[in-house]
């Protein structure tokens, strides 16, 4: 099993088997912006764009990709929207490497991520910009990786927050960040089977327990819709999907884990769901707010909810103020005694 082989040492092109039958398989996501590139008003044909960037791909990188795994949204209300705002986006995976193997390890396992990392670049580097005509109606491809995918950026990142200072990481904090968010996975694949179909945090601290100790979890549902709400993808399902935080003891697990969960899909055995999750580092310190705010409710909450359930923080709460007010009444009555 993959998940026995050191985690520093886990190539981007290689899966990750992890507990309760899930696995990650590795994958490129290419995320697409589509503009209009003429003066013309059609609406955009979504079959005859897939159609074009398949043969585009299949001709120019010699990479076959199945229809389905282009998906494109349009925008709502294209007639209200200005002629340089977005007409559509969309996003690309590519699942099969076999295209790339031999170039690949033909620089040896050491230098396999680096080839990989540079034929990425370069593809993106190729299709970004490109106009496409779709039976004469022009449209320009805007193309990159998804800031979940690409973990050189986001070390970057939190490398040069610590160097000057930003948000929850202050410099003279000289704190590494040592906290996952993942988002946009089943409910059902981190719940107890014939159980519940919430996720449970017993089975999520089992399966992320593979990265390395876990110090603080919190998982929850995950009914945000982000930042493409006016598009034409569906309604959103409540529950479905969950919400997962996972703080590291150290910052060492923290980077493999995300380097790890980085360019990967999530797989349950015996389902044909693929899970295309959106994976990033904490900036705001999740679980230091969240007892910052248990705190405050401690302090400030009433002692009855709106369903008139007490809970257990604000129920000590209430009853410890309750007492001391009897004892200050008793007291006042012995005083008007004669």
């Amino acid at each position: 099993m993959s998940d026995l082989k050191p985690l520093k040492t886990i190539l981007p092109t290689e899966p990750f088997e992890l507990e309760s039958g899930l696995s990650l398989i590795p994958r490129i996501r290419l995320n697409l912006t589509i503009y209009r590139a003429d003066k013309s008003v059609s609406p955009i044909d979504e079959w005859k764009l897939k159609r074009s960037l398949i043969d585009y791909l299949k001709t120019s990188h010699s990479i076959s990709i199945p229809e389905e795994e282009i998906k494109i949204f349009r925008y709502r209300d294209l007639k209200k929207r200005k002629r340089e705002d977005p007409v559509a986006r969309g996003s690309l995976f590519v699942l099969d490497f076999g295209f790339l193997s031999k170039k690949l390890w033909l620089n040896g396992e050491d230098g396999v991520e680096k080839e990989f990392l540079e034929w990425r670049k370069g593809t993106v580097s190729e299709m970004d910009g490109m106009e496409l005509s779709l039976e004469g109606v022009k449209f320009k491809l805007s193309v990159e990786v998804p800031k979940g995918d690409d973990f050189g950026a986001m070390k970057k990142e939190w490398e040069e927050i610590a160097a000057f200072g930003s948000r929850g990481y202050a410099r003279s904090e000289k704190q590494q960040p040592d906290t996952i968010i993942l988002r946009g996975v089943p409910s059902r694949w981190f719940a107890e089977p014939r159980v519940s179909s919430k996720p449970s945090m017993l089975v999520t601290h089992t399966i992320f327990s593979a990265f390395g100790k876990i110090r603080n979890l919190d998982v929850g549902e995950d009914n945000e819709k982000g930042e493409h709400e006016d598009e034409d993808d569906g309604n959103l399902v409540s529950g479905l999907h969950c919400k997962i935080v996972v703080q590291f003891e150290g910052h060492k697990d923290f980077c493999h884990a995300l380097k790890v969960l980085c360019g990967r899909s999530l797989n349950k055995q015996g389902s044909r769901l693929r899970a295309d999750y959106e994976v990033t580092w904490d900036r705001d310190g999740f679980f230091r707010n969240s007892r910052n705010r248990a705190e405050q409710g401690k302090r400030w909450a009433p002692a009855t909810d709106a369903g008139g359930y007490r809970s257990g923080a604000s129920g000590r709460h209430s009853q410890d103020s309750r007492f001391s007010t009897d004892d200050s009444r008793r007291k006042r009555f012995k005083e008007l005694l004669p």
